[in-house]
């Protein structure tokens, strides 16, 4: 299913890099953008979500949450999380059904079925899709300001 602006955002609970379960719907009445992720210590992830913990006050300033989604165990992502010192949640999808729910998973990534496809979503706070992208190339970045000028409208 590919989500366009304007559909409701599936909702969903996945357990965090400490084994809490965190729900979209937690975030009701903010911004919230979602970021999904191939795989955890892995460069490019790396990379990118350095990038946003180094930015984390534009997002902060923009009153939006910020999740990243991954297939990683939980227990991947509390070890990826503490060696990089995130400063928002990264969440498992370990089972893959939230990767699915936003057409955001590749068929096959480097052999592995089931990865999810670098991309990135944000939901206003009325739950509704204001911005989608979802990368084919795990080597490509996220356009970060398209990401908060949507956020700055949002506000």
């Amino acid at each position: 299913m590919i989500l366009k602006t304007g559909d409701s955002a599936p909702n969903f609970t996945l357990k965090d890099s400490d084994g809490n379960d965190v729900s979209l719907s937690n975030f009701s009445g903010k911004p919230v953008v979602i970021l999904f992720f191939p795989l955890a210590f892995t460069g490019v992830c790396t990379t990118e979500l350095c990038s946003v913990r180094d930015t984390m006050k534009e997002y902060e300033n923009l009153d939006a949450a910020v999740l990243a989604i991954s297939v990683d165990s939980f227990f991947t992502l509390k070890k990826f999380k503490e060696s990089e010192n995130y400063n928002f949640p990264l969440l498992s999808d370990f089972n893959k059904e939230t990767a699915q729910a936003y057409g955001a998973i590749y068929d096959e990534f480097f052999g592995m079925k089931g990865v999810a496809k670098r991309s990135a979503f944000i939901v206003d706070s009325q739950g509704k899709i204001a911005y989608t992208e979802v990368l084919e190339k795990a080597s490509d970045l996220p356009d970060f300001d398209a990401i908060k000028s949507v956020l700055k409208d949002l506000s």
